[in-house]
């Protein structure tokens, strides 16, 4: 069985990105999915002063083990301002002090979404640009707009939308 990691990128406790990775790990057939939620890493604000007097955090070193130990990841950026919210970043930030290669070439379903009508669509940009330099092997992303639209308690609610995301799924069980 695959071990899929499912990361919504907000601190929000009820964060839709949370729940749409949450949702489409759980489509991955033959695997089992294990959520990594930002609250529960408690990291201080990255900065070089802190890592110097206190190093690396557990939450970040329990981040990278999760994700070291995963088959493949299903990441769910919000978008705060037109990019990542300031809890992903820092996540981040303190797994690329760890190991510059934060994804570990893991197969990876790149996925944003938002209430609002581009879904996310500058951050899973950004992301899709940025995150292969740390070492993401993104096999393919999803934007899902209007969330609260599309998407209810049994998935998501466009039969287009589900298809596409469907279509995606399918190529991360692929490449696992």
């Amino acid at each position: 069985m695959k071990k899929i990691i499912a990361i919504g990128g907000s601190n929000s406790m009820k964060s839709i990105n949370k729940v749409l990775a949450t949702y489409a790990a759980n489509q991955v057939n033959n695997s089992e999915t294990i959520v990594a939620d930002l609250n529960d890493l408690n990291l201080p604000l990255y900065g070089i002063d802190s890592e110097n007097e206190n190093g690396i955090p557990k939450g970040a070193t329990r981040l990278n083990n999760l994700i070291e130990s995963a088959d493949g990841l299903v990441v769910s950026l919000a978008e705060h301002n037109g990019s990542y919210t300031a809890a992903f970043k820092n996540a981040y930030d303190w797994l690329s002090r760890i190991n510059q290669k934060v994804w570990k070439n893991k197969p990876m379903l790149l996925m944003a979404t938002s209430p609002g009508a581009r879904g996310g669509a500058t951050v899973l940009q950004t992301a899709k640009a940025s995150f292969p330099y740390l070492g993401a092997n993104i096999v393919a992303d999803f934007s899902l707009p209007s969330f609260h639209v599309n998407f209810s308690e049994d998935g998501l609610i466009n039969p287009d939308l589900n298809e596409d995301l469907s279509q995606k799924i399918k190529m991360l069980e692929e490449a696992l």
